[in-house]
């Protein structure tokens, strides 16, 4: 055997033979075999019924769908579990029925698109995704809208977020930290103005709540019953000029019915006015302009 002569590698008696090659690609053919022919099913499945569904309706998704459905559902694509991501305040109950599938319906017989605009339908939901996760998983995962403040109207209260949109009138007492806003437009002009009172939490903690006034400007109903008539797009630098004269005179602990800063040169303080019994207060001079403050209720506890 050692006197025997090996051929070089690479030579042509190192090919290897038409025989072997064929048994390669035979093998190299059948490795995927699985998926191809699953693939196929599906195809073949999702083309007959297309064409049933066509002479129906062409624009009917829903029926194609539930035709799908049917004819996977055999085969073990169903409804095995449903997974909910993102949820802290939108109610299960509505959220179950907006979903609109149960465990073991078909997982291909409804559609993400109208399932997804179902759900955002929901006042708490801003935004959602579904997807479905072969073979049987589906996944909703909600983007929920964050509450902002309590928004008093005609008596009733309701939450809303930072753009402004109501997202429930149920459960409000559940938010007591929330500020309470008052009056026509408040939601949408109020981001301005709470965020400023969020950067000064000494001066926050005195306000009772932020009235509206003819949606375009603002007066701070305090705790104390001091109103403060903030100026018109201004109201930062008032805040701030707010701030220093309480730190410098206390103004807000003292007995005053109004502070006026309306007028970029002067302030207007207006003492309380102590009714007495029988006491006649006559009426208020005709070029005056006092200062109308709508009546402010507490949040719901």
């Amino acid at each position: 055997m050692s006197g025997m002569k090996r051929s070089p590698r690479n030579s042509v008696n190192d090919r290897p033979s038409g025989l072997r090659l064929a048994l390669r690609r035979q093998r190299r053919l059948l490795r995927p075999v699985g998926f191809i022919a699953a693939g196929s099913l599906v195809g073949v499945l999702l083309v007959g019924i297309f064409h049933s569904a066509v002479p129906h309706s062409i624009g009917t998704l829903s029926s194609v769908h539930e035709r799908l459905g049917a004819a996977t559902a055999a085969s073990g694509l169903r409804v095995m579990d449903i997974v909910i991501e993102g949820r802290a305040n939108t109610p299960e109950p509505l959220l179950r029925a907006a979903i609109g599938v149960n465990k073991g319906d078909p997982i291909l017989g409804f559609s993400l698109e109208e399932t997804r605009a179902r759900i955002e339908t929901i006042p708490w939901v801003e935004h959602a995704t579904v997807e479905r996760r072969l073979p049987g998983t589906v996944i909703v995962n909600l983007q929920e809208r964050r509450p902002f403040a309590v928004w008093q109207s005609q008596k009733k209260y309701v939450l809303v977020d930072r753009t402004g949109q109501v997202v429930t009138d149920q459960d409000i007492a559940q938010f007591p930290n929330l500020p309470l806003i008052v009056g026509r437009g408040a939601p949408t002009a109020a981001a301005v103005l709470l965020d400023a009172l969020r950067e000064r939490p000494a001066l926050a903690e005195r306000v009772e709540a932020s009235v509206r006034v003819g949606e375009r400007r603002w007066n701070l109903h305090m705790i104390n019953h001091t109103d403060v008539l903030l100026p018109e797009g201004h109201e930062v630098a008032a805040l701030d000029r707010l701030t220093q004269l309480q730190q410098q005179h206390a103004v807000l602990d003292r007995p005053l019915a109004a502070i006026d800063m309306r007028l970029p040169d002067r302030l207007v303080f207006r003492p309380r006015i102590e009714a007495k019994e029988d006491a006649v207060i006559p009426p208020a001079p005709p070029e005056t302009n006092p200062p109308t403050v709508p009546v402010v209720a507490k949040k719901p506890t």
